[in-house]
């Protein structure tokens, strides 16, 4: 049976028609029972928990049709050639380079060799991929995780969970499905740059991988473990203060390594532990090879979205790349007294505008994760607003347009056993490989404005490709 083609008059297909087949399946009690049950014994299985919380708390995985994920998936590869380029550019000119803000621990970091040439080996695009009132997508990138991109192990475990649940074998029925798996790309990606460092091509590396004890993540680092002992490779998961470095090797928790996938945070390396610590001697040393390397604070940092939006660094883009940002990333500034141009073009004065527009705009602290510290003007009293737009230069922070948030319908088991399905934000967020590539994303549902799992609340899903058959 073939898969339909584009329809011809748009060359554009979406994947509502999925949806609605996909719930209208679920109207069958015993399937949708027996899928949530499924669902729910397998996620205990593989322990497929963020913290103590589930991580799965709907039916029904995120569906884009092949059209919509072609279009995510380039877009997402052109906005990340940009930030590469970026990244290149800040390296080299100490001037562009401030606009991030680093603190002169960090730019210490930047001046280590990691041996290998990229800045982001990995990293993930976090956007809004939304519907317009003609089904057609709007698509805006919110900030990008260019330092320790999670839940791509999570991702493709769930994939492949949901490919068992009878309601998507009852789907297959009528739609093809293709998911996005992450795990190959990452552990493809760790051995190309792993020999880049070494200069050849002889032994498989002894990974670390590093992150505080009790993170609610440490189930991934468990799930990525395991992919890695299947293709030969030891893999210790440890904490920072589990490592040493003495007579030219690296040892994590009393084991050798010379590869560290670093899940740890810098800053937060850098607060508890100094500039000694074991993993930046053995860098300095040559010893290891780090992913991602210290240089990827260049893009994490939010104000790398202030660079490349800002009108006194436009002409350091080319005429596409600036077409791209106007298309796809949201005027975004640090918080400073300057004179700028808002989102329209018009010259302001950037402090009293962004007290006076406080609802179109999101504040978000400069070097933050899990949601920490972000105001939603429309959602933040006036006061506190202007109280975070005057906090001091010890803690810089951007402001960010307002862009238009993805919504979609989610099944859910309600306590009763029964199924009811609720409106929830939608984020999609595709993971990027070698600055350049898109393989898999990430997908957060939440009832709340902020998005964010880490922040308490919210759901993971699969997204998979679903394309209708011809029967």
């Amino acid at each position: 049976m073939a898969a339909k083609s584009p329809n011809t008059a748009t060359g554009y297909m979406n994947s509502l028609s999925a949806i609605s087949h996909y719930h209208q399946l679920l109207s069958q009690p015993k399937l949708a029972s027996d899928s949530w049950d499924l669902l729910t014994a397998r996620m205990d299985d593989h322990r497929m928990f963020f913290g103590d919380r589930p991580l799965c708390t709907v039916l029904r995985p995120l569906f884009y049709s092949p059209s919509e994920w072609t279009l995510l998936a380039r877009r997402t590869e052109r906005i990340l050639r940009l930030f590469n380029r970026l990244a290149q550019l800040m390296l080299e000119n100490a001037e562009l380079r401030a606009q991030i803000h680093a603190t002169p621990e960090e730019e210490h970091l930047f001046r280590i060799d990691h041996g290998y040439r990229l800045t982001i080996p990995t990293a993930r695009l976090d956007s809004f991929f939304a519907r317009r009132q003609n089904d057609r997508r709007n698509l805006k990138f919110v900030e990008i995780n260019g330092e320790s991109p999670a839940s791509m192990a999570y991702s493709d475990v769930l994939s492949g969970i949901f490919l068992e649940l009878p309601v998507m074998q009852d789907f297959q029925k009528r739609f093809a499905v293709r998911s996005l798996p992450s795990r190959k790309p990452v552990l493809d990606e760790f051995l190309r740059v792993y020999y880049e460092w070494r200069g050849n091509r002889g032994k498989l590396p002894d990974i670390a991988i590093v992150d505080w004890r009790g993170v609610p993540t440490a189930t991934e680092f468990r799930l990525f473990a395991e992919y890695f002992a299947e293709h030969g490779i030891t893999t210790v998961v440890c904490a920072p203060e589990d490592m040493e470095f003495r007579n030219g090797q690296l040892y994590a928790a009393g084991a050798p390594v010379d590869f560290v996938y670093k899940r740890v945070l810098v800053s937060e390396l850098l607060d508890r532990c100094g500039m000694d610590h074991p993993i930046i001697q053995a860098l300095r040393a040559r010893a290891i090879c780090l992913v991602n390397p210290f240089t990827c604070k260049l893009l994490h940092k939010k104000a790398s979205f202030a660079v490349a939006s800002d009108e006194r660094n436009a002409h350091l883009l080319t005429a596409a790349e600036r077409q791209a940002v106007r298309a796809h990333i949201p005027w975004t500034r640090t918080v400073e007294e300057r004179a700028t141009l808002d989102p329209a073009g018009a010259p302001i004065d950037l402090l009293p505008w962004a007290s006076a527009n406080r609802e179109r705009l999101v504040l978000k602290p400069n070097d933050e994760y899990g949601g920490a510290g972000v105001l939603i003007g429309w959602e933040t009293d006036q006061s506190v607003w202007d109280a975070a737009l005057a906090n001091d230069d010890s803690q810089p922070a951007v402001v960010q347009e307002r862009v238009q948030i993805a919504y979609e319908d989610f099944p859910a088991m309600t306590p009763h056993g029964q199924v009811a399905i609720d409106r929830r934000l939608v984020d999609s967020d595709p993971f990027l490989f070698r600055g350049q590539h898109v393989h898999g994303c990430l997908c957060r549902l939440s009832s709340e404005t902020l998005l964010n799992v880490t922040a308490g609340g919210g759901s993971i899903v699969p997204v998979f490709v679903a394309d209708e058959k011809d029967l």
